[in-house]
């Protein structure tokens, strides 16, 4: 296979032929050399290359938005979780591509990207977001250098993310005068009441109350397992024009059941009286609706799709009870009264009457918060507060959930006064 070079104005291209595909002469041309000599050194490179694998490319030539897309969907859309991937495409187009889109992935320098970790830190940003920024930077470019080899070091090896003091998170606890007025205002029979009351005493995950289901729980041994969690996906826009030509509008997105967040998450968790008696009168209230409601009720049934990865996911799809399928059933604890699913999405209604019209600072992890700082308050072993949240280390259990409260610098004070007289 040969190719020449030619000049066009005041620069050099080089070009060679790769065959012909459907009757078609194919051509591969690239131009922008400043003498014929450059021309012709990149002629032969780009033969050799092609003679080997098939594919011409120089890694000069892509940018870092356009490397950045490639690295995506290759990599990124095959390995991670879904909501892991949607915070690596938040990354990639509200951080890295504004600042280093335009530029060649080879023009990134370990000074640019030092440069750009400290005007992170001074733009103020927490660091935890920071830390999440330069390590997608890293993972892309660790790709750029194996598998793709289009560069020979990541430049990033290089980079110190710049000393910064961890902010504490606010983190809400609830006084129990408090999460009174929250029943108060949603008390039992309505649609937000079972799942506060589960993340008040079992200390769920958001996602991990709206994924339950009737199955998960066991009135009888007073017993609640995590197994799943639930996920919203957005559909893109050729998956809605499918729809449209089938006949049907799809959704901009929908409820999937997936595996928990870490395997420790996966867990059974005990749970007393109070709760046990609103998840049976709950249970028996839906039961009654579904007869009242008759065909105009709403069954949630789970369709089995593929995800990016090939692997199985369970999407919720609501269907009248009129209409006759043959797909399995999700019996879902969080529904309203017709049976359509409490979803996070409507919980956020509930979580703004909490705040604005209650005056109580709120959100849902609130209530995951104070299940966990109550328990230690009381007297509860570490180690059971860890294994009931589904953390996989202790020190989360203690870093995140377990602060010093006034009740416990108090008892340390009682504690060490009632030690101290025993041994006077």
């Amino acid at each position: 296979m040969k190719g020449s070079v030619r000049k066009r104005g005041n620069t050099w291209s080089y070009y060679f032929d790769t065959g012909i595909v459907d009757g078609k002469r194919q051509k591969r041309e690239k131009g922008g050399f400043r003498t014929r000599k450059e021309a012709e050194n990149a002629l032969a490179k780009a033969l050799t290359e092609y003679n080997e694998t098939g594919s011409v490319f120089e890694a000069s030539d892509i940018t870092v938005a356009d490397y950045l897309d490639q690295w995506y969907e290759l990599h990124c859309k095959m390995n991670l979780k879904y909501n892991t991937q949607l915070e690596y495409l938040r990354t990639i187009k509200n951080h890295l591509v504004p600042r280093f889109g335009s530029l060649r992935v080879r023009a990134l320098t370990p000074r640019l990207l030092q440069e750009y970790a400290n005007d992170l830190k001074a733009s103020g940003l927490a660091k935890a977001t920071i830390v999440n920024i330069m390590c997608v930077l890293s993972a892309s470019l660790d790709y750029a250098v194996e598998p793709m080899q289009y560069i020979q070091a990541s430049p990033m090896r290089y980079v110190k993310i710049p000393k910064i003091e961890r902010q504490p998170r606010e983190r809400i606890v609830l006084s129990l005068e408090d999460w009174d007025r929250i029943v108060e205002r949603f008390p039992d029979g309505t649609r937000f009441h079972i799942p506060l009351l589960i993340g008040f005493y079992c200390g769920l995950r958001i996602s991990e109350t709206f994924g339950l289901t009737w199955d998960d729980i066991d009135l009888e041994k007073r017993e609640l397992t995590v197994n799943k969690q639930i996920l919203k996906r957005n559909h893109g826009a050729d998956v809605r024009r499918a729809a449209q030509k089938m006949g049907f509008r799809e959704a901009r997105s929908s409820w999937y059941l997936q595996t928990p967040k870490t395997s420790p998450s996966t867990r059974t968790i005990k749970f007393g009286k109070t709760l046990a008696d609103a998840l049976a009168a709950e249970k028996l209230r839906q039961a009654k609706n579904e007869l009242q409601y008759g065909d105009a009720y709403t069954l949630l049934v789970l369709a089995t799709e593929k995800d990016e990865k090939g692997s199985d996911m369970l999407r919720l799809v609501p269907v009248q009870k009129y209409v006759q399928t043959d797909l399995p059933r999700a019996r879902m604890v969080c529904v309203g009264e017709n049976g359509e699913y409490t979803s996070t999405d409507s919980f956020k209604y509930a979580a703004r009457v909490i705040h604005h019209d209650l005056g109580i600072d709120f959100d849902y992890h609130a209530l995951r918060h104070t299940h966990a700082t109550m328990l230690i308050e009381g007297g509860a072993n570490i180690k059971d507060v860890q294994k009931r949240l589904g953390h996989a280390n202790i020190q989360t259990t203690l870093q995140t959930y377990v602060h010093d409260t006034e009740k416990m610098a108090s008892d340390s004070v009682d504690i060490f006064e009632r030690t101290a007289a025993r041994q006077g």
